[in-house]
């Protein structure tokens, strides 16, 4: 990734070299303003969210709200692991609440969990779910429109509530699907090896 974006700086700034090389400075310094305001109002961002998250966790909130999604995600995954159970459940909720960063950490551990189980399954699928962005409040992007001065900031909640919920069903479905055809197709293969053994018993 990091090559595929330096080829595309160099030939970006070879382009305006030839078409307009007295704006190339200026644009590369407004390009790093803007990424320098961006980055900084994701920090912020970031930091209120660890912050009420860290205070949820301490005050007993977040264990209930993961209690609340075990059973969901004893199902969904697959699994008994208490320990992946609990991770997967604070995915979810983070998720859910559109802190994709906060997420993160829950599902590396929850994955290294199911691994102890040699639980595929369920790698997959929290992998699918995380990808396809589950998110019921888009909270982040919420922020970053406000501060760029948004005046309905909030106006994507339902777009970003339609698309999330599409995305991760689509992908959840394909996925297990995926995983039926799979088996099937492995099923069929034991078949195939057991007759041409018959067959050359």
């Amino acid at each position: 990734m990091n090559a595929i974006f330096t080829v595309i700086f160099i030939a970006s700034a070879a382009a305006m070299l030839f078409m307009a090389p007295s704006e190339l400075l200026p644009t590369m310094m407004d390009g790093a303003e803007s990424a320098a305001k961006t980055a900084l109002t994701l920090f912020c961002i970031y930091a209120v969210w660890m912050g009420l998250s860290r205070v949820a966790e301490k005050s007993g909130l977040t264990r209930k709200a993961a209690k609340g999604l075990k059973p969901i995600a004893k199902r969904l995954f697959r699994t008994e692991n208490e320990a992946a159970l609990e991770n997967l459940a604070m995915n979810l909720s983070c998720n859910l609440l559109g802190i994709g960063g906060a997420a993160t950490p829950f599902a590396v551990k929850a994955i290294g969990e199911l691994e102890k189980d040699k639980n595929e399954f369920g790698q997959k699928l929290l992998f699918v779910i995380n990808a396809t962005s589950i998110q019921l409040l888009p909270t982040t992007v919420i922020a970053l429109r406000a501060a760029a001065g948004s005046g309905a900031a909030a106006d994507i909640f339902l777009p970003s509530l339609i698309c999330t919920c599409v995305s991760t069903g689509l992908g959840v479905l394909l996925f297990v699907l995926s995983q039926k055809v799979a088996r099937r197709g492995r099923g069929l293969a034991r078949h195939r090896r057991g007759f041409w053994r018959k067959r050359g018993g």
